[in-house]
């Protein structure tokens, strides 16, 4: 090599070899990454090289077994992903693929949350506020949610998250306060929704208080159940509190027709027609009658998730049998629906506020002296599985306090069917029960007792002062120091006109609590 080829070459830091100026990074980059021949004439004293090619060798190694793994199980993999996305799209419910994504695609519910509310123009511009949706189940409350969830994702500064309190705990609260206010340092609010927050006790649903009233996150609780009795009066004066009613019969009805629009292979005629009406070329799998809609759309009692569940193990059923080819359309008439799905879901909570709604209104029918309606809520209450002891009771209570003396036998008869009640049992004592709301809804009214008795009880309340005592005539005198002090003096067994004596304390002589106590 010539003196001046010397001079013009550099030797390599990695390998120590030279190389000419102009070829010498190239060299380098090659050299550190191991990705060239000269790899192999590489001098094994260099100290980089020392100092990385146990890790690099290691990589290596493990980069070529990862990489023959991944060959490996490649196609396992890939029909495991497959198998899950088939399970993941075939495992989503009729109802949750139907959740409305924008406040116009809800059905239902105008008076709370449609155009021209207060709600629903805070809604558009993008402002939740703190708020407990309560209604039966089946009635919209999660689809709100999920419209404002999607709010949320259109949004730079808004959070979604939720929680359901039958699986999460104090501590799921706390971690999700805790990322709430690092996101609140960069302007983003984090909208929490609760679902079934009547399960969190009064002490777990302290843990709201301070961050709602701060505005670290916004509450937006769910519930089925009387927020006055279920939730923390605190809590309820820092959230509004929205009344969501049973969707109708119509309302239930168009999600249904909603969730047919969604499969074009099924269509819905007025009534049954013959499966050889429709050409080759535009044959439905699966014919409904609108009859059978209706049907469904009338017997959920207000629950669209229960319509819906009906429906589509309705159509999965008829799908399974039916060859379209061969056989052609399944039809699913009103028969069909009904034999997959009964009144058995009535709404009734024996513990909640429908439980007394209904004895509410059983009271009331009676009191009116509607026999009709007496019947219809009395069997309505033992239809939903209420105690029939606890109507029994009700009743008794309903002879005193609405009948009582213009008809005394009415609270013997009652008392009689409690009796029976216990001895007989359910379902044999439902006719016992309802005989004797009827009896009671026929019988005369007086509640002149009763009223009395408020009277009394409003006029001791009201009484400033100590109670007066009890006149020392009417006391009773079993020791002789009882007889010196007068106790039992003059005392007779006299009617009250004939014995001279008053039987009021004193200064009450004149009180009467049967006059004006109706």
């Amino acid at each position: 090599m010539s003196h001046s080829t010397k001079t013009n070459s550099i030797s390599c830091p990695v390998c120590s070899r030279e190389f000419q100026q102009e070829l010498i990074e190239e060299h380098v980059n090659k050299c550190l990454f191991l990705n060239t021949p000269e790899q192999s004439g590489c001098k094994r004293d260099s100290p980089f090289h020392k100092k990385n090619s146990s890790h690099i060798e290691k990589r290596i190694k493990l980069d070529s077994c990862t990489s023959q793994q991944q060959q490996k199980d490649t196609p396992t993999i890939a029909a495991a992903n497959k198998l899950q996305k088939s399970v993941e799209t075939k495992s989503v419910p009729l109802a949750e693929t139907l959740r409305p994504v924008s406040l116009n695609d809800i059905v239902g519910h105008k008076e709370a949350f449609g155009p021209g509310t207060m709600l629903y123009s805070m809604l558009e511009q993008r402002k939740v506020p703190n708020m407990i949706l309560w209604g039966p189940p089946g009635c919209g409350k999660t689809s709100l949610a999920n419209v404002v969830s999607h709010m949320c994702k259109e949004s730079k500064n808004m959070r979604f998250v939720k929680l359901s309190a039958t699986m999460a705990g104090i501590n799921d609260v706390k971690e999700i306060v805790k990322v709430a206010k690092n996101e609140a340092q960069f302007k983003r609010q984090t909208i929490l929704f609760m679902d079934e927050i009547h399960r969190f006790n009064k002490l777990q649903q302290d843990t709201f208080l301070p961050h709602v009233e701060n505005g670290t996150i916004t509450l937006i609780g769910a519930t089925t159940e009387n927020p006055s009795f279920s939730l923390n009066n605190a809590l309820l004066s820092r959230c509004r509190v929205i009344v969501m009613q049973k969707l109708s019969v119509d309302d239930v009805l168009l999600i249904l027709k909603k969730a047919i629009q969604i499969n074009k292979e099924i269509i819905i005629a007025e009534k049954d027609i013959s499966k050889g009406n429709h050409s080759e070329d535009a044959i439905p799998r699966v014919i409904i009658t609108q009859e059978s809609l209706q049907w469904l759309a009338e017997v959920c009692d207000g629950d669209a998730r229960i319509a819906l569940g009906a429906l589509e193990l309705t159509i999965a059923s008829r799908n399974t049998q039916q060859d379209v080819c061969k056989e052609g359309p399944a039809v699913i008439s009103l028969e069909d629906i009904q034999q997959g799905i009964k009144r058995t879901h009535m709404l009734y909570d024996r513990k909640g506020e429908e439980h007394y709604n209904i004895i509410s209104a059983l009271h009331k029918s009676i009191r009116a002296s509607d026999d009709n309606a007496a019947l219809y809520w009395i069997t309505r209450a033992l239809s939903g599985g209420e105690d029939p002891l606890y109507i029994a009771r009700r009743l008794i209570r309903m002879a005193c306090e609405d009948i009582g003396l213009a008809d005394p036998n009415a609270l013997v008869e009652a008392v009689a069917c409690l009796q029976g009640c216990q001895n007989i049992g359910m379902p044999e004592c439902d006719v016992l029960l309802v005989q004797c709301a009827v009896r009671l809804a026929r019988a005369e009214k007086s509640r002149e007792v009763y009223c009395a008795m408020k009277q009394c009880q409003r006029f001791i309340q009201e009484t400033k002062g100590p109670l007066p005592p009890v006149p020392l005539h009417l006391r009773n005198a079993p020791t002789k120091l009882m007889k010196q002090l007068g106790y039992g003096d003059g005392y007779n067994l006299l009617e009250k006109d004939k014995s001279g004596l008053t039987y009021m304390p004193s200064g009450l002589e004149d009180i009467n609590f049967f006059k004006n106590n109706t």
